[in-house]
């Protein structure tokens, strides 16, 4: 099997070339990995569906067994594609908090950190394609 990472490949039904294609992906392709949905109030103030996550947004959880509850994103690691949530902790055995792990597919966007300048103007390049429906 080949360890390199195939830019040519398109796509399959087979869920193990899936997932090697998902393993084996360069951090800048992993990066689109980790985008998330938009509230319905922000899919209708910014014409956008989902966008890449970001330390610092507020997202609620939307599966799993901490449905429903939210807090602010802490860290991201593309490395595993995982998120952590400062308001998402468990306690092991000994005593120590931990943080619990999330897919960024399970999280929705609550309210965005627009603080930088590149993702202020992603959000007004999605504004411009789809101006929202006045009624």
């Amino acid at each position: 099997m080949k360890t390199k990472f195939s830019s040519q490949w398109k796509r399959s039904i087979q869920p193990r070339k899936q997932r090697k294609y998902r393993y084996q992906a360069p951090l800048h392709v992993r990066q689109r990995f980790m985008r998330s949905h938009l509230s319905p109030e922000l899919r209708k103030k910014y014409g956008k569906r989902s966008i890449g996550l970001r330390k610092g947004d507020k997202v609620k959880v939307m599966r799993g067994h901490y449905k429903k509850q939210t807090g602010k994103i802490d860290t991201i690691f593309l490395s595993r594609g995982v998120v952590y949530i400062s308001g998402v902790q468990i306690s092991r055995k000994d005593g120590n908090k931990v943080f619990v792990p999330f897919q960024p597919s399970n999280l929705m966007i609550t309210e965005l950190s627009i603080e930088d300048k590149k993702r202020s103007g992603v959000l007004e390049r999605g504004n411009r394609k789809n101006p929202p429906k006045a009624k």
